[in-house]
């Protein structure tokens, strides 16, 4: 009696003499299963099969035998082929019908994941965000307080449509957080930058650029609705997780009552615990900063971090030098010299061997010899003893003089230490994270005012009625500010080195993020 295949045979095809073979039958089995076709002859196989171009054209004979060694592996099931039997001949020959095994449709599901999970690349889903706040707004009206025929007990609730609706933003929300882990673990990318040309290195950080850009402006406006919706359903999300739970529990495999009540508790602390990552991801906690703050900052620091491996890209281009190039072009062009003369012409170019005396030594003043002149053909020099004794001899005359550009570096250092302290300070008299109006203001400096103008007119734009309050975030997620408007007649004035701003009276506060 053969013995069962092990959960190790069922790899064998994978690392196999033909491997690429048996995959190709491999992949028309989980074609076929995907199109919920049961069973496959061998000559369907030969049809309908990719195979390799190294390999030979498929042979009945061939294909017979590498699908009984599949099956032998465990990864098909066969069973006599009578369909087809017309004659006794036909009976005692060995014709069967295969399928795919449990083992083998595991193997094929570990393989396609493993190689998705391989290709994937790194993205941050801005349509996630919108999908989140969507699936959050039908949570939000599905557990207001209602009644109805629904399925559920006294709370009123429908509990299948909350169900789904969870199921869905269970699945959104897990594709955003795997996504977005990818993208902080490599941000850099620093492989295929290394790999490219000036011109798609180009193209790319174009790109890259405005693709973070795209994605920072999303996730500042939607966190923050995001944070609200999840703070209004907390207080009220703990029975629909439970109701969740116990329609799920339905379904468990039969057993005593300790068993589905232990089935109804497990499950609900699935729930509890996925919730409790949704909120840890858009809600700071006392430990520190939401998951959201964290990918915000670390897709803002992409930006320099691409420009910096850009540049250490083009000093490594720069500075490279390719010597055993070097040396076949020059022995391209001693073959090309003329005569004898020519070639120690070029040998004396290509390696400094040009007399160079009036670098460090001193000739008499009477002489008038070239600096091109041969030491052979030279008359003899004088050489101090300090020379030969020190290795270094005194040289006539003063060396060209490097220029100390030490008070310009100093002066532009003032300027950036200077400018650096007016706007931090600016920000911290703005942002205060306390309630004042305009006109309160009286009188800001250039520096503070150019930080408050953009911070108005980011709030501003948010703003689609004058009466409206408004609550916004600065295009980089710093600074929130918050504009309540005051009654129309009510004007505030503002004094500033360039002139006065007079407008609408508000109420504003201006705090900073984390």
């Amino acid at each position: 009696m053969p013995t069962p295949p092990s959960s190790a045979d069922l790899f064998r095809h994978v690392s196999a003499d033909k491997s690429a073979r048996y995959r190709a039958i491999m992949a028309v089995f989980a074609a076929a299963r995907r199109q919920y076709r049961l069973q496959l002859r061998a000559d369907e196989v030969i049809a309908e099969a990719d195979w390799p171009e190294t390999s030979a054209i498929a042979r009945i004979e061939e294909v017979n035998a590498e699908l009984a060694q599949l099956a032998a592996w465990g990864n098909l099931e066969s069973q006599p082929d009578t369909a087809r039997v017309s004659t006794l001949d036909d009976y005692y020959r060995a014709r069967f019908l295969y399928r795919l095994s449990r083992g083998g449709e595991a193997v094929e599901a570990a393989l396609a994941t493993f190689t998705q999970v391989l290709s994937r690349r790194a993205e941050l889903q801005s349509v996630a965000l919108e999908d989140i706040t969507n699936r959050l707004h039908a949570l939000d009206r599905l557990t207001e307080p209602a009644g109805g025929d629904h399925e559920n007990d006294e709370t009123g609730l429908d509990v299948a449509r909350l169900h789904e609706t969870l199921r869905d933003l269970v699945r959104v929300f897990e594709s955003l957080a795997d996504n977005a882990q990818a993208f902080m673990a490599g941000v850099a990318r620093s492989l295929e930058l290394q790999q490219a040309d000036a011109t798609a290195l180009v193209a790319y950080k174009r790109q890259l650029i405005g693709y973070l850009e795209r994605f920072i402006g999303d996730l500042v406006q939607r966190a923050d609705g995001i944070a609200r919706l999840i703070t209004r359903l907390d207080g009220r999300i703990a029975p629909v997780l439970r109701a969740v739970a116990e329609r799920e529990a339905r379904d468990a495999a039969p057993g005593d009552e300790a068993e589905r009540l232990a089935a109804g508790e497990q499950r609900l602390a699935a729930w509890l615990e996925r919730w409790s990552g949704l909120k840890g991801w858009f809600l700071a906690s006392d430990t520190g900063r939401s998951q959201a703050d964290l990918l915000r900052g670390r897709a803002r620091s992409a930006i320099p971090q691409l420009l910096m491996a850009i540049n250490a890209l083009n000093e490594r281009r720069s500075g490279r030098s390719d010597r055993s190039a070097d040396f076949r072009r020059l022995a391209t062009w001693f073959a090309e010299c003329a005569d004898d003369d020519e070639a120690h012409r070029l040998a004396r170019a290509a390696f400094a061997l040009n007399p160079a005396r009036h670098f460090s030594m001193a000739i008499e003043a009477d002489s008038s010899l070239p600096a091109s002149t041969a030491w052979a053909d030279a008359p003899p020099l004088v050489i101090h003893p300090r020379l030969r004794e020190y290795g270094e001899g005194t040289t006539r005359g003063q060396l060209s003089r490097v220029r100390d550009r030490a008070d310009e570096r100093a002066v532009l250092a003032r300027l950036l230490v200077d400018e650096t302290r007016q706007v931090e300070a600016a920000r911290a008299r703005l942002a205060t994270g306390q309630t004042t109006r305009l006109s309160a203001l009286a009188e800001l400096d250039s520096t503070s005012f150019r930080l408050f103008l953009g911070l108005l007119g980011e709030a501003l734009a948010a703003q689609s009625h004058p009466d409206e309050t408004v609550e916004r975030l600065t295009g980089d997620g710093s600074l929130r500010i918050r504009l309540e408007p005051l009654p129309a007649g009510d004007l505030a004035r503002i004094d500033t080195p360039d002139g006065s701003f007079i407008g609408r009276d508000h109420l504003v506060t201006i705090s900073e993020v984390g």
